[in-house]
């Protein structure tokens, strides 16, 4: 199974089994929490750099929260870039947000306006390379049904 969709298995299978990386107490989930901001930390600066460096002119500014307690009382951390341009126009900065929110049964990530891709194919290859962008919108979007939902719905994590 493709590790996008293993992640998201032991995601609804934590939904099922009303646990997260098989603990079950809230202080134990912040606990993995803070360990998963920890080990996303040099992957998101990854990210946000390539950006910075393949678009930006390497004039952004990668910034990042660490695990900190949100405004709702949940935990989040955040990592952003920043560059002059966008701090001109006032518009927020390219931002990943790992957030596990007060009443949330688990963490989650997102961005801060994410919700289309631009669809720039004219070759075999061009489409090829939307592979890992059509997983994340695919993942994501099975997610928000079962959000919609429940995680039945998914046959593959009914017991």
């Amino acid at each position: 199974m493709p590790d996008h969709l293993t992640a998201l298995r032991r995601h609804f299978a934590d939904l099922r089994d009303g646990t997260h990386g098989g603990v079950v107490t809230r202080r134990e989930k912040e606990a993995l929490f803070r360990s998963a901001a920890d080990l996303l930390d040099p992957v998101a600066r990854r990210a946000l750099t390539e950006v910075d460096d393949a678009l930006l002119a390497g004039s952004g500014t990668v910034e990042a929260s660490g695990a900190v307690r949100s405004a709702e009382g949940g935990l989040e951390a955040v990592w952003t870039l920043g560059w002059p341009e966008q701090r001109q126009t006032g518009i927020p900065p390219v931002t990943l947000r790992a957030h596990y929110g007060r009443t949330f049964h688990h963490p989650h990530l997102r961005g801060a306006t994410v919700g289309e891709w631009p669809l720039n194919v004219f070759t075999a290859e061009d489409a090829q390379a939307q592979l890992p962008t059509l997983r994340a919108i695919v993942t994501a979007d099975l997610h928000n049904l079962v959000y919609l939902r429940d995680f039945r719905i998914v046959p593959g994590v009914r017991r």
